[in-house]
């Protein structure tokens, strides 16, 4: 997720300071994602930094404001206008997971199936009834919200999918009889950290 993109995008609507973009990024994504201020005032450093935004005024209560500089607004419009585009090579921490597990002796990847299964259904519940309740947006906040909402139930939807297909996939593979624990390699690395000499 592009947290400098979105503060500039917010900053195209005009001048913020830090806490309010906060404020503004939670609202806009209905609080899906919190960001918290630090990451917000380090990303308004590197924004400044690269002449996409500017100090512009401090305000009663001595908050900085930042404006965004014409840069920036360039920025903004190539980012809306560009697909996200998403390579293979995510680290997805599930997959990770279950990559690893499978390859261990001992280890019930049925059962470790089954808990993710578990708590993703738990959570898509949870997301859908989220979304009943504001399933007729009265705002662009709320409709900025289910979007959202409706993003992470059809990735909700997808890890479910996933995980039936990879119990299959494993079931085959035990069916024919494959053996999947697999010991540490032999063979050493060249490359690695160097003892440290004793004193």
């Amino acid at each position: 997720m592009s947290i400098r993109q979105s503060l500039l995008a917010i900053l195209d609507q005009g001048p913020c300071y830090g806490y309010q973009l906060r404020a503004e990024f939670d609202r806009r994504t209905g609080s899906t994602w919190p960001v918290n201020v630090g990451q917000v005032y380090s990303t308004l450093d590197r924004l400044e930094r690269d002449a996409l935004v500017e100090r512009s005024e401090i305000d009663t209560d001595g908050q900085i404001h930042y404006s965004i500089t014409a840069a920036g607004s360039a920025e903004v419009a190539a980012w809306l206008g560009s697909p996200v585009v998403r390579s293979g090579a995510v680290r997805d921490e599930l997959a990770i997971k279950l990559a690893i597990a499978v390859t261990l002796p001992g280890v019930d990847i049925a059962r470790v199936i089954q808990v993710q299964r578990t708590a993703t259904l738990t959570s898509l519940q949870e997301l859908t009834r989220t979304k009943n309740a504001t399933d007729d947006p009265e705002s662009a906040d709320e409709l900025a919200g289910l979007l959202v909402i409706d993003s992470l139930i059809f990735a909700a939807e997808a890890e479910v999918r996933w995980l039936d297909h990879s119990e299959t996939r494993l079931a085959r593979a035990a069916a024919s009889g494959l053996q999947t624990a697999v010991p540490l390699s032999t063979v050493v690395p060249r490359r690695g950290r160097p003892a440290k000499a004793q004193s």
